[in-house]
């Protein structure tokens, strides 16, 4: 298999294996209330910035629901989806793609989602330099590609997928981008452009924001190209672990925090989130049918 496949097979490899060999976690599948929630993020942007903002949310949400809750940023999206098939994480700010794995793998379910600009869904976006001389997809070929994570929805599954179908290519690097950069979070993507490291990134829309107060010219020197299709915004999910009783308690505090100014400033701050709102799986299964699209292109001759 070429580069991007196997770096994405290997690392859902890890997803599946590390998990069934880890148990435990704060409530030890017991249900009722445990006396301690650990509530994971995914780097969209600086991870030492995203643990300090979202400390009082998570000092909130422990307070509503009577126990403690630790905020905890992880390595990475696929790190996360690790940390709640292991239970060592109980409450996630996922992805859709990394729902669809958590939820495939160890039956996270989906409870609550974004809400961006009134819309519960959103589109990823590729960003080239204003002055690198590329206007459309097709003048990517052959380009270095920088990407936030290999199981990011936005930075790399809808992208791929797109390109995969436009250009009737099995891999996304040797059949189309030259070289691919993983460049661990959304805003790193963005600067790689920006400092010349890469000349497109794939992103949540607009991303570009996400740096302004280091970069204050972004919107200026980078430009956005192209889009993919709609994609279901992300969620926050649960492992099976929990209590049902309790994961509705979990539910309608999230959604209380439509009505507290400072929680959803946070929450705007960390993701861009403008509201919470309720979600069910079969929002989800768009990005299923796009993950579908590599599982077919992945055999063992490739590997």
């Amino acid at each position: 298999m070429k580069k991007v496949f196997a770096l994405l097979f290997a690392a859902l490899l890890t997803i599946g294996l590390t998990a069934c060999g880890t148990s435990g976690g704060s409530n030890g599948g017991n249900g009722g209330t445990p006396e301690k929630i650990i509530m994971g993020f995914v780097p969209s942007q600086d991870s030492d910035k995203i643990a300090d903002t979202v400390k009082p949310l998570a000092d909130k949400l422990g307070e509503e629901l009577g126990i403690e809750v630790e905020g905890k940023v992880m390595t990475s999206y696929s790190a996360l989806v690790e940390a709640m098939g292991s239970n060592q994480v109980q409450v996630g700010f996922l992805p859709a793609f990394g729902y669809v794995l958590a939820n495939e793998k160890h039956n996270v379910e989906v409870i609550l989602k974004s809400e961006r600009y009134g819309s519960g869904t959103y589109k990823a976006q590729y960003v080239v330099r204003a002055d690198s001389g590329i206007d459309s997809i097709e003048d990517m070929k052959d380009k270095t590609w920088a990407i936030p994570d290999l199981t990011s929805t936005s930075g790399f599954l809808f992208p791929a997928a797109q390109i995969m179908d436009k250009f009737e290519v099995k891999d996304v690097q040797s059949g189309f981008f030259k070289t691919t950069v993983e460049a661990g979070s959304h805003d790193s993507a963005i600067i790689a452009v920006y400092e010349g490291d890469a000349d497109v990134a794939t992103t949540f829309d607009d991303a570009r924001t996400t740096v302004e107060e280091d970069y204050p010219d972004v919107m200026e020197k980078l430009k956005v190209v192209a889009y993919t299709d709609e994609i279901p915004n992300d969620t926050i999910s649960v492992t099976e672990e929990l209590d049902d009783e309790f994961v509705q308690k979990i539910k309608e505090t999230f959604l209380s925090f439509n009505e507290d100014e400072e929680m959803i400033q946070i929450m705007n701050d960390v993701y861009s989130w403008d509201a919470i709102i309720e979600a069910e799986d079969k929002e989800y299964d768009v990005v299923r049918s796009t993950y579908e699209k590599f599982q077919e292109s992945i055999s063992v001759d490739d590997l």
